[in-house]
């Protein structure tokens, strides 16, 4: 149910997204985008990074359940222009394959908070963290 009740937002989200007016990419921190609407987010690396619309091999699979972690360090080495509804992103830690369509933006921009707090749940919940794993 919670899964039908995501898609519903989502989709309801993405319909409503006001035409996008400004990206701005501040390499390596973060994005800044603004809407028609007058919507504003500044969005980090890290956040883009672990809500990547592709499919990754860097991801850890913990009891069913798609995990990113330890990229609160990665950076954004490039944004580049995809037609005229997204940009692919390109990482320092080598993912370049998500296209992020404006829409996208507008979905992780206005359920910023929500979509953290509950990574940083799922990570606690698998003993996981945002830092990188350290070398030995």
């Amino acid at each position: 149910m919670l899964t039908i009740q995501r898609a519903i937002r989502r989709l309801h989200t993405a319909l409503d997204a006001p035409r996008l007016t400004r990206f701005s990419l501040n390499a390596p921190k973060n994005v800044e985008i603004e809407f028609a609407n007058g919507s504003k987010f500044n969005l980090s690396a890290e956040y883009l990074r672990i809500h990547s619309p592709a499919a990754d091999g860097k991801i850890r699979s913990v009891g069913g359940e798609k995990v990113i972690f330890g990229r609160r360090h990665v950076g954004i080495m490039s944004a580049e222009p995809v037609g005229n509804y997204g940009v692919r992103i390109v990482f320092d830690d080598l993912h370049k394959t998500g296209i992020y369509s404006w829409d996208y933006f507008y979905y992780l921009g206005s359920n910023k908070f929500t979509l953290m707090r509950n990574y940083i749940k799922t990570l606690k919940k698998h003993g996981l963290s945002r830092d990188p794993q350290k070398k030995k």
